[in-house]
């Protein structure tokens, strides 16, 4: 089993809360707008992380960071990226990758508004962890807590703060 937590739009700060909420995770899925390349050391120093890269990244600073990340972790496909969008509203350039890589649960960021829900035409779970950082629209700041284990997604949990 692993613990997995899911941040977004941090946008150059690592709330207090990601540590509080995040301890007892395995790794930290980073789903883009993350703010420098120190913002990634920190987290990375706390939890081995996973990222993309979001709109607002200068993608060039950041190490070892790409547009799209898809891994396996237990038994699960695992796709990330930073645009995505929901049911219906997906990045079209996303459809493709979607039928070619035939993620189980696929994970973004971008919109500041969390989102977790199964899409049936893509037979995947999709997972927008809404906002941490103080940027954006969002009134709330919100992370994502969950469990992988042996091919399902359970224990899905959510904190959200106040940004300011």
């Amino acid at each position: 089993m692993k613990r997995i937590g899911v941040m977004s739009d941090s946008h150059g700060r690592v709330p207090k809360q990601v540590y509080e909420f995040f301890k007892d995770t395995d790794i930290i899925l980073h789903c883009g707008d993350i703010g420098s390349d120190e913002v990634l050391e920190e987290l990375r120093l706390f939890k081995p992380t996973i990222a993309v890269w979001g709109n607002c990244d200068n993608r060039y600073e950041l190490n070892d960071v790409k547009e799209f990340q898809i891994f396996t972790l237990e038994n699960l496909r695992l796709m990330m990226t930073h645009i995505g969008g929901y049911p219906k509203h997906y990045n079209p350039s996303l459809i493709k990758r979607f039928r070619d890589e035939k993620p189980d649960i696929f994970l973004c960021g971008h919109s500041h508004i969390l989102r977790v829900m199964y899409d049936r035409d893509f037979d995947f779970l999709l997972i927008n962890p809404g906002a941490c950082g103080k940027m954006g629209i969002h009134n709330k700041c919100t992370l994502v807590r969950l469990a992988l284990d042996k091919g399902k997604a359970k224990d899905l949990e959510v904190m959200d703060f106040s940004k300011y």
